[in-house]
């Protein structure tokens, strides 16, 4: 046994790798965890920028998981939407030397290298050091999937393609998945985004050469996907969602201490919309306006989330505005009967997991594949838009009303489709849940042979 400066007496350590970006570092984050709540003898080192250890290093962690950093050697986080092609190819190109370095200073050996899929270079350097390496992937099963069988698209005419003339056909040969109109593909297939495609089916291409592959999903939820790719792949594969905070949010009871929770406390049961587009890419201002004087005129309760100073609701004595919340504790509370989102994989697995209906509002990436999931494939949601078109106030107003009536027909078969969706959630990361046993599963296989 060696004893580490920075963490617990272990000869088991574990490198974490996330994406730069919240929506990669969050699961990662509680992926690294849920491993250590289930063995604290593990060191995990979670490795990220120095800009990101400043925007994190404050957040609560166990202490049997440390940061350390590599250089600043990419675009800053505060800018990364104004060149996202430029900032994938520094990731993708100015990463691994300083990782290497990182690794080759390190005193403690590795025993497994958890990494992003998107970090597709972190396989071969495991690989070469002789270190296994399991890809986290933080997106959907499907999406990964799609992305699997993108020749598959080709060759049937499918990739490129004019949505247009094509929008509308289906997409119905890839296993697991059911017919999907191929404008609810991944955005990155058409227009700009082709720009990253290539980069985001190297990540995917990856995964042949990895040890494990881990989706943040729960089985139950996309069984069929995920048991074709298990047919298919060479390696061990683990659903090991939801990688949401759900073990904090058991920590949470007191609701009055917070400002945005006392006032959740005096809004009627399921009455409040929760409004949150996420915090990478926005909508147009044209857009933001439209959305904003349609949720005013629905007088519709509503939190909304923003950091934007564009945004005014300040004259609106039904809703409450705040640049930051803590998600999960949010769509738990009660008074809270809907979620508006972009349909980020986080952010739907935590609503899913607090059983709350969403209004879908994709913008980008796999946010529209996930709300054709949730609209169509679970039908615990409705869309707000389906395509570019400009969707106007009156429209949004009438949507908002329809969508938050409790007395609907709709929205209580939609309620109880949510409320079974919860369940599996929940009984998923318990004790002989899928999750509970594939998390059991997964630390076995990597630290076979140690003494933890």
């Amino acid at each position: 046994m060696e004893a580490s400066r920075d963490g617990p007496t272990t000869s088991c350590h574990v490198v974490a790798l996330p994406y730069p970006g919240r929506g990669h570092i969050n699961p990662m984050m509680n992926l690294c965890k849920v491993l250590s709540l289930k063995n604290p003898h593990i060191l995990i080192t979670f490795v990220v920028t120095e800009e990101w250890l400043g925007f994190i290093s404050s957040e609560a962690k166990p202490a049997n998981v440390r940061y350390k950093t590599v250089p600043n050697v990419i675009p800053s986080e505060l800018g990364r939407a104004n060149d996202f092609p430029g900032f994938i190819e520094a990731v993708f190109t100015k990463l691994e030397q300083p990782f290497e370095r990182f690794l080759d200073q390190l005193e403690l050996p590795v025993s497994a290298i958890v990494t992003d899929t998107y970090m597709a270079w972190a396989v071969g350097v495991g690989n070469r050091r002789n270190i296994p390496v399991a890809s986290l992937w933080p997106m959907s099963a499907t999406v990964f999937s799609v992305f699997h069988h993108f020749e598959l698209l080709v060759k049937k005419g499918h990739f490129p393609v004019d949505l247009s003339e094509q929008g509308e056909e289906l997409v119905n040969y890839i296993p697991g998945i059911p017919p999907t109109r191929l404008v609810d593909l991944p955005t990155i297939f058409r227009g700009r985004g082709q720009q990253v495609l290539n980069r985001a089916l190297e990540s995917v291409s990856s995964i042949s050469n990895a040890q494990y592959l881990l989706f943040a999903s729960i089985y139950e939820l996309e069984s069929e996907v995920i048991d074709a790719l298990k047919s298919k792949l060479p390696i061990p594969v683990y659903s090991l969602g939801p990688l949401i905070p759900y073990l904090q949010n058991k920590d949470h009871e007191d609701n009055s201490s917070i400002d945005y929770l006392e006032w959740l406390n005096s809004q009627r049961l399921g009455s409040v919309l929760y409004i949150s587009l996420g915090s990478f890419l926005s909508v147009s201002t044209a857009q933001m306006d439209e959305i904003v004087a349609g949720v005013r005129d629905s007088g519709v309760p509503f939190l909304w989330v923003s950091r934007s100073d564009s945004i005014n609701m300040s004259d609106n004595e039904k809703g409450m505005m705040v640049p930051w919340c803590d998600q999960l504790r949010v769509l738990s509370h009660p008074s809270v009967g809907g979620f508006w989102t972009h349909c980020g994989w986080n952010s739907t697995m935590e609503s899913l997991y607090a059983g709350v209906s969403m209004l879908t509002f994709p913008i980008f990436w796999d946010q529209t594949t996930d709300s054709k999931l949730i609209v169509e494939d679970w039908k615990v949601g409705r869309r707000v838009k389906g395509s570019e078109v400009l969707v106007k106030r009156d429209e949004i107003a009438e949507l908002v009303k329809g969508f938050m009536d409790s007395r609907s027909i709709e929205g209580r078969e939609r309620r109880e489709r949510t409320r079974a969706l919860k369940e599996i959630c929940k009984a998923a990361v318990e004790e002989g849940g899928s999750t509970h046993t594939n998390l059991d599963s997964f630390i076995k296989d990597i630290l076979l042979g140690q003494s933890c």
